[in-house]
């Protein structure tokens, strides 16, 4: 177990007592989720993983425990102006839903190319929503300019000491539930959720490590937390973690109890999503599923120890997550698309079907080209795409193809 820090928590923007008050604060109006092991992915990764089920959670995330911690902090005067808030998702609807509970009116600004689906979940819980801008940096700038002009309360999203004492009751739930965890592992975007874990656990179990998880296209806390720079930005699937600017006050408190990150690939968190709906039998959105994909990528960190893993929540894009179940059977070798030439004239395709047939290979779908550029005189060009049991099965029917006499190659 790694040496941690002396533990005390003077000058930090939280402390343990904070996260074990708003654990009583917003306990009833916020969902204890279950804990359960998994003995699949246990086998998978080496590790006795146990799962925090926080995309269980009313608004599909654990944001919303945050969002209520600093929402029952208002006072009167507080919340007759209202509240404003800026995200893309899980936060805006954490903010709106519980707002709404509290009758306090709350403006969501959200920016331009935010899917309509969670614009339209956001205003369904019964808060304002405002597009603007094209980044969260732009949105969050008018949510400020609007906080300031109509007497507002700004709710941000992480970096405020009351939302990470509330996200920090997440890991009290988990550590109640199974104590004899060695590893917690979370995901960190502007690192509220690994502030107020860190303070959580250190305060009911010292020796636990906590250890969080960033996409590497926007391993901007790593970065902060070693002090250097890093290039940012891009597509990820895991726009929950997304975060350009991380929480300085989170960093702190990372720094403070010598946490470290594991950055991981994009392959890596679109096998995890994967993963959890072949296994498990859950949804869960890319940022929920990176703590997973920590494990995938670092099995020698983890092999042999008791590792709990907050699955942050389940609000994905069904296009995305698609597309992701898709790649991810393509990179195991489960959906394999064969380019392969053959002569034109009757009962090619035929051989070449049965061929594929004889060795149990499921055709998908299937492309013939007579005249396409790249095809000779009296030939053809087919894309068949094949569905294999794994990558050893997708070998063994290329290799039958190439024995029969089929020029294929994947593609």
């Amino acid at each position: 177990m790694p040496a941690r820090p002396v533990p005390v928590n003077i000058g930090l923007p939280i402390t343990f007592a904070d996260v074990d008050a708003a654990a009583r604060r917003v306990a009833g109006s916020i969902s204890e989720t279950p804990c359960a092991v998994s003995h699949t992915l246990s086998q998978i990764t080496g590790a006795e993983v146990t799962i925090k089920f926080e995309n269980l959670q009313y608004t599909g995330s654990f944001k919303e425990r945050g969002a209520l911690n600093r929402l029952l902090a208002l006072d009167d005067d507080e919340r007759r102006r209202g509240v404003v808030a800026m995200s893309a998702g899980n936060h805006a609807q954490g903010v709106a839903h519980h707002a709404a509970r509290l009758g306090v009116r709350a403006t969501l600004v959200m920016p331009e190319g935010t899917p309509m689906v969670k614009i339209a979940r956001t205003r369904h819980l019964g808060a304002d929503v405002v597009l603007h801008g094209a980044t969260l940096a732009e949105a969050r700038d008018h949510a400020l300019a609007l906080a300031r002009e109509h007497e507002m309360v700004f709710v941000p999203p992480y970096d405020c000491p009351l939302v990470m004492a509330g996200q920090g009751t997440v890991v009290l739930e988990l550590l109640a539930a199974a104590p004899d965890l060695e590893i917690v592992v979370v995901p960190v975007g502007g690192g509220g959720l690994l502030a107020g874990s860190l303070v959580a656990a250190h305060g009911v179990a010292p020796a636990v490590d906590v250890v969080g998880v960033q996409a590497a296209s926007y391993a901007a806390f790593d970065a902060a937390l070693r002090g250097t720079t890093c290039a940012i930005g891009g597509e990820t699937v895991a726009e929950g973690i997304a975060v350009a600017h991380p929480s300085a006050r989170a960093v702190a408190v990372a720094r403070h109890f010598g946490t470290s990150i594991v950055v991981v690939d994009e392959p890596e968190i679109e096998r995890a999503v994967a993963l959890y709906l072949e296994i498990e039998k859950v949804v869960a959105e890319g940022a929920g599923a990176a703590p997973l994909a920590a494990l995938l990528a670092q099995p020698e960190r983890f092999r042999g120890r008791k590792v709990g893993l907050v699955l942050s929540g389940g609000n994905i894009d069904l296009r995305v997550l698609a597309s992701a179940m898709l790649r991810s059977l393509a990179r195991t070798g489960r959906l394999t698309t064969l380019s392969v030439a053959l002569p034109d004239r009757p009962g090619s395709l035929h051989a070449l079907t049965g061929v594929l047939a004889a060795h149990g290979a499921n055709v998908v779908e299937l492309t013939h080209d007579r005249l396409g550029s790249a095809t000779r005189l009296r030939s053809a060009v087919v894309d068949v795409l094949v569905e294999t049991a794994d990558r050893a099965h997708s070998d063994a029917v290329v290799a039958a193809l190439h024995a029969a006499g089929f020029d294929a190659t994947r593609s």
